[in-house]
């Protein structure tokens, strides 16, 4: 069952984490349930690793519907600055007040800067958001593609995962009650500094093998005939090793799926192929090599594989 500890109401075992997830329609192996786990019992960051599209984000979004709590979402970029990401002060609003207070004669300088930077004129962005508890506990902060960012932004977040708390010099440190439950994703095309993966749980998420992608199409595309989640699961695993810029993920795959049984596809077919390629490779140069002999050999293997017909 589940444990209720500070107001966070979490999973009491790996099994029940991986139930956890499985209600939400993510189909985890043990590895992943159990580092989730121990993020949750230990209260310690989730930094998860892994090619773009294999499900990381998906992760904290099933958290947040599973432990009904609110899911806050920092989508990082390059030049992410904290104005945008923690806090900044709503300056058209002050400029205002200050102009009111001076039309009614008010003099005092110390009382009007002290109304100024107030919560009333701040206005609160994603990391500060995830300081304040709600009624049913924490929320989730999901910390999406930290690799984006510059290093400078990297060192700053290393108070907000140590002691979770932010300091504005206009009115001092603000601590979390209770601290978020983080989640935090890169697509490794950068190296993050040590001293920020030191304070967080690990894991490097994988692309599924073939069983385990076949539980998430079945899952997720659940109107998908046996035949073509069979095709499409193994065309997409073979093409996964072949040199391509950009492999497919497992979005990838569950898009593909989708626009097939749009197109009423019982089966894939040269012609299926080339018409859907886009929605399973975003590169023309990976397009390309899949659309010579390259990919119609793979298409061969998958039919004599699975022993059905072109």
């Amino acid at each position: 069952m589940l444990e209720k500890t500070n107001a966070i109401v979490i999973p009491n075992s790996i099994d029940e984490t991986v139930a956890l997830l499985q209600r939400g329609g993510y189909v985890a192996d043990r590895s992943l349930a159990t580092v989730l786990y121990l993020s949750l019992k230990m209260k310690r960051p989730l930094f998860l690793e892994g090619e773009a599209g294999v499900g990381k984000t998906e992760i904290a979004k099933v958290l947040s519907d599973g432990l009904n709590r609110p899911l806050i979402r920092l989508q990082c970029y390059e030049g992410l600055d904290i104005s945008s990401a923690v806090y900044e002060w709503n300056y058209s609003a002050q400029m205002i007040e200050i102009r009111l207070r001076e039309a009614a004669g008010e003099k005092d300088r110390e009382s009007i800067s002290e109304e100024l930077f107030s919560d009333r004129f701040l206005i609160k962005r994603p990391l500060m958001q995830a300081l304040d508890s709600g009624k049913n506990g924490a929320p989730i902060l999901l910390i999406d593609e930290l690799d984006r960012t510059d290093e400078a932004f990297e060192a700053f977040l290393l108070e907000i995962l140590s002691d979770f708390q932010i300091t504005i010099p206009e009115i001092g440190t603000i601590r979390a009650d209770e601290p978020p439950i983080v989640i935090i994703t890169t697509n490794r095309t950068r190296e993050i500094h040590d001293a920020l993966k030191r304070r967080c749980l690990y894991h490097w998420v994988d692309y599924p093998d073939a069983e385990r992608e076949m539980e998430i199409l079945q899952s997720k595309v659940p109107g998908i005939g046996t035949q073509l989640s069979q095709e499409v699961v193994l065309y997409v695993q073979k093409l996964r090793q072949q040199e391509l810029f950009k492999r497919p993920g497992v979005a990838e795959t569950l898009d593909w799926a989708t626009a097939l049984i749009e197109l009423d596809k019982l089966a894939l077919d040269p012609q299926a192929i080339s018409d859907t390629i886009g929605v399973l490779l975003k590169y023309q140069d990976d397009i390309a090599k899949i659309a010579t002999s390259e990919g119609a050999a793979i298409l061969k293997e998958v039919k004599s594989e699975l022993g059905s017909h072109i």
